[in-house]
């Protein structure tokens, strides 16, 4: 039989719950969508103007698999700036200096991390509820992802994570602000897991991929003189973190060009070399055009965005909180709600009853071992927001 020639580690691997809410949504005339995590907004023009411009003038071809030099000249920039790191270009750095390259999105350096560091059999520790790729990366290597519960508030904590360390252990995954609850570590904590991943000897990874998307009361955590003033808490922010801390940030949530498939990794040169390495026989290297069209992102000010994001978060607060659990998000663009244990329903059921009022939410147990959760997004409209949000305070508030 020709299945017989699939591989176990396809096999082992479920289609994203997400992937099947978005399938759904193109069956429904005019849902009200509050699954996705796609901005809202159009690209900035500038940001535009560049990508368009590198095409016109024929920068279609490959570049360096580290990525186009005059951005990676920008990342490079900006990290000095942003957490004090003297990177250098992977492949051209001195012994114990961290060292960056342009990946094909966070999920793509991600990806090359995971590649790069796991063997079959090695453990790695995941924040529970996760991103939805992260235990089918460790999958794909013949590893185990070991998930750490991080209920009701969504912290990762240094206190929850030291007991699942073992010899196996690799690496810890960090998301800052976290994807599906929004949920910001403060920098006390940021401080104290990264700590604690350096006595244990093990790399500690944290992806920042809405590391632009941080609410006001966020920022207030990130004191003057941390080289970060107005910016998202950060374990790369602790003198010496680029020798033992990998940092995934991207472009496509924080400029609206998610589709554009471009991030960057930057870190201890031994890791980050051999993450450079395997792209060559991957991704080769992040779309080019595209890659000049983002060397404008440095200068161009999101703040307008995020405060209107902020204040849609409000929305969401002070409708939902009065009726079930919701831990505040202090950046991205989620929430990741509770459904009450009174309506006698899982994430998945709750869900179910969205989808018969044309309104979609994402059942928690796609992100976690837990299904007793729901996650929306409020990356729409305000009109739409406000329609899905009068849908779930009646769901929410009756007796289903």
């Amino acid at each position: 039989m020709i299945e017989q020639l699939i591989a176990d580690r396809a096999g082992a691997i479920d289609a994203s719950g997400i992937r099947r809410i978005f399938n759904l949504a193109a069956t429904l005339k005019d849902p009200i969508n509050l699954s996705i995590g796609q901005p809202d907004f159009v690209v900035p023009e500038p940001i535009r103007n560049a990508a368009v411009q590198a095409i016109q003038d024929h920068k279609n071809g490959y570049t360096l698999t580290q990525g186009d030099p005059a951005l990676l000249g920008k990342v490079i920039d900006w990290l000095k700036v942003d957490l004090g790191w003297d990177c250098a270009v992977t492949g051209q750095g001195e012994p114990g200096q961290p060292t960056a390259f342009v990946t094909s999105g966070t999920s793509g350096a991600l990806f090359l991390a995971f590649l790069a560091l796991l063997n079959p059999g090695d453990e790695c520790i995941i924040p529970d509820p996760y991103f939805v790729c992260y235990p089918h990366l460790a999958t794909m290597c013949g590893a185990k992802a070991i998930p750490c519960d991080t209920y009701p508030d969504f912290q990762m904590t240094a206190e929850r994570v030291e007991p699942l360390i073992t010899e196996k252990t690799k690496f810890v995954l960090l998301n800052t602000p976290s994807n599906p609850s929004g949920v910001v570590l403060g920098k006390e904590e940021c401080a104290k897991l990264r700590a604690l991943c350096k006595a244990r000897g093990v790399l500690l990874i944290t992806d920042e991929i809405y590391d632009e998307f941080v609410f006001s009361e966020s920022l207030g955590d990130v004191a003057a003189g941390d080289g970060g003033l107005g910016r998202c808490p950060s374990p790369g922010r602790a003198d010496g973190a680029g020798e033992d801390t990998l940092l995934i940030r991207g472009f496509g949530k924080t400029y609206g060009c998610t589709g554009w498939r471009l991030g960057y990794v930057a870190g201890p040169g031994v890791i980050v070399d051999q993450m450079a390495k395997l792209q060559q026989y991957t991704f080769v290297c992040a779309p080019s055009p595209l890659q000049a069209g983002v060397v404008e992102s440095f200068e161009t000010d999101m703040g307008e965005h995020v405060a209107e994001y902020e204040s849609r978060r409000d929305m969401v607060i002070e409708r939902l909180s009065k009726l079930t659990n919701v831990a505040v998000p202090g950046g991205a663009f989620y929430a990741f709600i509770e459904v009450p244990a009174s309506l006698g329903l899982s994430g998945t059921q709750f869900t179910e009853k969205c989808i018969e009022r044309a309104l979609l939410v994402i059942p928690g147990g796609a992100f976690s071992g837990r299904d007793t959760h729901f996650r929306i997004s409020f990356a729409t409209d305000r009109e739409k927001l406000s329609q899905g949000l009068d849908i779930l305070c009646d769901l929410l508030g009756s007796s289903v």
